[in-house]
């Protein structure tokens, strides 16, 4: 990347919606495990939106829990993972070509209310700091401007494995 394409991405550029597609070609990601249908409201280096949009055709509404289904919460967690994933790739633009984002900690974890089908999780991330490869993230999970879901974690970028 060149040096006024780097300085312009650390300067909160706002980027528009980065649907599917892009999120796709972003992270590694794929169904069942893809746990994001959007990014909103992105800026570059800052903060993101991400929509999840909770359908009872979801796999693990089999099991959790028949007649009465709730997203896990380790879902919410990992919806909150990939939405700041995307945030980091589209940061780092060219920079992250090669490279995956991967979970390091999760803190403070809290759990407000269930997430249950036809909720629509909008996934708010904001960048607390990042130093090298290490960026530490605080998340906040709405469903109809309601806190469900809230956590701090840190992921660190890293070269994708050889054969991965």
């Amino acid at each position: 990347m060149d040096d006024s394409n780097q300085q312009a991405q650390q300067q909160g550029d706002v980027v528009g919606t980065v649907d599917i597609a892009r999120i796709m070609q972003a992270i590694p990601h794929r169904y069942p495990f893809l746990l994001i249908d959007r990014v909103v409201e992105l800026v570059r280096n800052q903060s993101a939106i991400g929509i999840k949009n909770v359908s009872v055709n979801e796999n693990f509404f089999q099991g959790h829990f028949p007649g009465h289904p709730v997203m896990p919460g380790v879902l919410i967690i990992e919806s909150m993972a990939q939405t700041a994933a995307v945030l980091v790739v589209e940061t780092l633009g060219g920079d992250a070509a090669g490279r995956v984002v991967y979970f390091m900690s999760i803190e403070g974890a809290k759990f407000r209310r269930p997430v249950v089908p036809g909720d629509q999780l909008r996934i708010h991330i904001t960048k607390e700091r990042s130093r090298g490869n290490v960026w530490k993230f605080n998340a906040v999970a709405r469903v109809d401007g309601v806190a469900v879901a809230e956590a701090t974690y840190a992921a660190m970028i890293m070269e994708r494995a050889a054969g991965h």
